[in-house]
């Protein structure tokens, strides 16, 4: 069976004008993020994701290289979620942050905007291979 990849490319970014990157957004999501206690090597977390509605997220992920892991993600219930902070990495904090999904040329970056930082925001994008090319957004 084939693993669920993730690649993906970070990059820091300069904090964005938010009113400005809301109106170029397909989707603006509020979340909060807590690690979870897990075996060595992987990373396991709960989402709380707000848009739309309220939906709820449990994830893990594998490193394979500096580039890509194994990502296993799947919509859990309220009372999943509930039940699995139980099981919260009391070492991590919980993080809060806003996420734009911005479109550009044929991907969604994932802008992600934290309250603590005001002079920085961290930018994602999703690959399908290693070697796909792409260009970053204004």
């Amino acid at each position: 069976m084939t693993q669920p990849l993730e690649i993906e490319r970070k990059y820091l970014i300069a904090y964005p004008d938010v009113a400005a990157l809301k109106a170029r957004c397909s989707a603006v999501y509020d979340m909060e993020q807590t690690y979870l206690l897990s075996a060595p090597g992987v990373t396991a977390r709960v989402r709380r994701r707000v848009g739309e509605k309220e939906e709820f997220f449990h994830t893990e992920k594998e490193r394979i290289n500096a580039r890509t892991h194994v990502e296993r993600e799947r919509i859990i219930t309220r009372e999943e979620y509930e039940q699995l902070l139980l099981q919260r990495d009391e070492k991590a904090f919980p993080i809060a942050k806003t996420r734009y999904c911005l479109p550009h040329e044929g991907f969604t970056f994932e802008i992600d905007v934290y309250p603590f930082w005001k002079r920085v925001a961290v930018m994602e994008g999703e690959l399908e291979s290693e070697d796909q090319h792409y260009t970053l957004p204004e």
